[in-house]
């Protein structure tokens, strides 16, 4: 039978009683919900985070039917933050203490068949729980409530519990860039409750969702784990550039030949390895390049459906063009695995926990964690290392020593890694992960391997770097927003140019809501490369830009000299992935910069330096001979760059030299300045830049003054569909001027408004911050067309349209 969701027609109250476990229980001051559920929803910012700690409580009416009698009952919570205890007719029937696990639970002898059931939830959200990741400080909100799916599966007595799948993999060959495998076998141990050696398991393979099945396995029960061998002749391998899937069929037979239970596992084939010198995948090597994730939204938390999980991901791959995602700092959605699996992203994910370690029964739990972790998620080609130590956590070598243990016990095929924000210390995983904060603008991108680890031959990751080391709003100054580009590119880079470290994850893929002690006060951690509502930030376009899957043209300054300490622009930047760059102003070609002209000589395509605002003005426009003007030249644009007071004894040296040679006074050079450079007081000038990949001009930016500043809406899909549950949209909303260019001061509120099917999640009046926002719509339980209208101070309105089924 397939799954059933329950992930509709719940109650819940935020102050749990005993009483509401009992089945006759009055439920009229109930609030109707579905889920996933936030037991509080919150402002942006500036909040207290005391408001989604709470116990609070969640009930549900099932009928089990008559048939079902007799058979295994199986109610399963993917999530519920943090601490649950489920009741079924006023019986306890599970209790589970960590909130980024799944659990199961078999309800059989506790339900009335062919009548109403109650389940009730004790929800614990507080944040003195005895249980990962609490004891202390955390750096991220952890909310509550019931956020991941419910659902219920009927089997027979004996029926399949979970399926482990390992691939073997000989003679593989690359064709046309892909990799591929003449002979593969998928090893899997079939768990299985109540065998009986007058069964056997079956199995059958195909690639994921393409033709039939075909016979690959057989193997006679032997006991609760069975290994069966499915052989393929041949198969296409999993990796970030192909990820090809397959499905696993896998009957459970009983001495009759009646199948009693089967289970479809998607899997891929692929061969994972840290080693001394980087990461392989499947024989090849890649240099890991990715960011942390937290699970978290505005207004809602941890409460969003599949479509919002899987939206990150594409995002992380398609828009930021990455290769891999550390989930920090627990295991996160199925949803979210799933998509990273399809679309071919690295995984790196780990155990609940943020710097605290507790007691015995605390460190208990984590141990379990990892347990649960891996087992709900070793089916995952994507997942290529398992987070074991408690995330910035201090050495505690028996505690390690158990949660290593238990992670080559559940998954022998996977190495180990354990996130520390020290150097040195008890190296007890198999692959060194350290946050590398030690960059901080002037030196170097990265430390040395030598200097982190305890041992060079074992391999070496960077798990995070900058972050707190510069924290960055959309709404910061030019000067702050490049500077954190650039951070961001000197780290790339630094980790780029040592091939013994496998790669880095920087921190943080978006911004977030944080607790009172860290961030900037008002419950946002400004760290992401992208604002909360995923909205791009400078440094996003430079991650875009190391793919070249779609072109990048990006500015780092809007060229506005009145934004800058005494009219000085300084140095910019061009962000791009073409071959070339042509420059122009007000439509005259000033120079072509190609990739080479980058320092950034480690990664593909580093941040380029304009150096040149003049071209060949000076010989066309003032009839300087070609020498004099390149000298002249060379002299105005490195102004350009530090300013009229922070020239140089040097440059003041070389500057006294020409005016003597060309016998030229300091206001002729100051004039010239004016007029190609600094136009202090003169009329605003237009740039134009044309990116160029193979000689076709991809992408074109332009850079002028605004007079028609408007809003643009960008919506996650304008499509909606329900399915086990409601489903969501995000909009993503930035000021924009007629070129397309974002007003990175247009911090103006705007109106929101819902038509049709749909609702707004969060106000409906919000200020956007350094030109960009957000919100989102969800699905109401209607079909039909439904529109948001925005509306801005000036009474302008725009609107986006949706396909809702329902």
């Amino acid at each position: 039978m397939e799954r059933i969701y329950l992930d509709r027609d719940w109650k819940f109250a935020e102050e749990y009683c005993d009483e509401m476990a009992e089945v006759a229980y009055d439920e009229s001051a109930m609030e109707d919900v579905l889920i996933p559920h936030n037991v509080k929803n919150m402002p942006l910012h500036y909040f207290d985070e005391s408001i989604y700690q709470m116990v609070s409580g969640y009930r549900r009416h099932i009928k089990i039917e008559k048939e079902w009698k007799g058979k295994s009952i199986l109610l399963t919570y993917a999530g519920v933050a943090h601490q649950a205890t489920v009741y079924v007719n006023g019986q306890e029937v599970a209790k589970h203490q960590c909130g980024y696990t799944a659990f199961t639970t078999d309800i059989a002898e506790y339900v009335n068949y062919g009548k109403d059931n109650v389940i009730t939830v004790r929800c614990d959200s507080n944040e003195n729980l005895n249980q990962p990741p609490f004891g202390f400080a955390i750096d991220y909100m952890t909310y509550g409530g019931i956020y991941r799916d419910v659902y219920l599966e009927v089997k027979e007595a004996s029926h399949i519990s979970r399926i482990a799948i390992d691939t073997k993999l000989s003679d593989r060959y690359e064709e046309d860039g892909l990799m591929y495998c003449k002979r593969s076998a998928a090893y899997s141990k079939v768990h299985i409750v109540n065998p009986s050696d007058s069964m056997k398991l079956v199995q059958y393979l195909r690639r994921k969702g393409q033709g039939e099945y075909y016979k690959a396995g057989e193997e006679q029960v032997t006991g609760r784990v069975t290994i069966v061998k499915a052989s393929d002749s041949e198969v296409t391998l999993w990796e970030p550039e192909n990820p090809a899937l397959y499905e696993l069929k896998t009957d459970l037979i009983d001495e009759d030949g009646n199948i009693i239970d089967s289970m479809v596992t998607t899997f891929g084939y692929r061969k994972a390895v840290f080693k001394t010198n980087g990461f392989y995948l499947n024989g090849k090597k890649y240099k890991i390049r990715g960011l942390n994730r937290h699970q978290s939204y505005a207004y809602v938390g941890y409460a969003m459906p599949d479509s919002m999980q899987e939206f990150d991901a594409e995002i992380l791959k398609y828009e930021l063009g990455l290769n891999a995602v550390r989930t920090s700092h627990y295991p996160q959605d199925q949803a979210f695995f799933d998509k990273c699996d399809e679309i071919g992203l690295l995984v790196f994910t780990e155990i609940p926990g943020w710097q605290h370690i507790g007691g015995d029964d605390w460190k208990d739990i984590a141990v379990n964690n990892v347990k649960d972790m891996i087992r709900q998620n070793i089916n995952h080609p994507s997942i290529i290392l398992w987070g074991v130590r408690i995330n910035e956590s201090v050495d505690d070598e028996k505690f390690y020593e158990r949660t290593n243990i238990m992670a080559h016990k559940e998954d022998p095929s996977r190495q180990t890694g354990g996130v520390r924000c020290y150097k040195k210390g008890i190296f007890q995983e198999d692959v060194f992960t350290f946050n590398d904060f030690s960059h901080y603008g002037t030196n170097a991108g990265v430390s040395k391997k030598a200097s982190v680890t305890p041992d060079v031959k074992k391999p070496y990751l960077i798990s995070e770097y900058n972050g707190h080391m510069f924290p960055t709003k959309a709404y910061d100054s030019e000067e702050h927003r490049q500077e954190h580009m650039l951070r961001h590119a000197n780290v790339l880079n630094g980790a780029a140019g040592e091939s013994d470290i496998a790669g880095s994850f920087g921190w943080c893929m978006f911004d977030y809501n944080t607790h009172k002690d860290f961030g900037s006060g008002d419950r946002i951690c400004y760290h992401g490369v992208c604002d909360i509502f995923r909205n791009p930030k400078l440094a996003a376009y430079l991650y875009a830009a190391q793919s070249d899957a779609t072109p990048v043209l990006e500015l780092s300054s809007a060229m506005n000299i009145g934004e800058h300490p005494g009219g000085n622009v300084g140095d910019v930047y061009i962000i791009t992935n073409a071959d070339r760059v042509k420059m122009y102003k007000n439509d005259e070609l000033l120079k072509v910069y190609s990739a080479k002209d980058t320092k950034y000589k480690n990664i593909p395509h580093g941040p380029i330096k304009i150096d040149d605002y003049i071209g060949n003005a000076l010989v066309e426009k003032e009839g300087m001979p070609y020498k004099k003007a390149e000298d002249i030249k060379g002299l105005l644009n490195q102004v350009a760059g530090v300013g009229l007071y922070k020239l140089s004894p040097a440059f003041m040296l070389k500057a006294g030299y020409l005016a003597a040679k060309y016998h030229m006074q300091m206001t002729d050079a100051v004039n010239l300045y004016n007029k190609y450079i600094g136009n202090w007081g003169g009329k605003a000038v237009s740039y134009r830049f044309e990116a160029v990949k193979d000689g076709k001009v991809v992408k074109e930016l332009i850079v002028s003054t605004s007079t028609k500043p408007h809003l643009e809406l960008k919506a996650s899909s304008q499509v909606l569909k329900e399915t086990k549950t409601y489903d969501v949209a995000a909009v993503r909303i930035r000021a924009l001027d007629e070129n397309g260019g974002l007003l990175n001061f247009y911090n103006d509120p705007i109106t929101l408004e819902a038509d049709g099917p749909i609702e707004i999640i969060g106000p409906k009046v919000i200020s956007l911050q350094g030109g960009m926002g957000g919100t989102y719509v969800k699905t109401t339980g209607k079909s039909g067309k439904a529109y948001l209208n925005v509306t801005n101070n000036m009474g302008e309105t725009i609107w986006i349209e949706f396909d809702v089924e329902a």
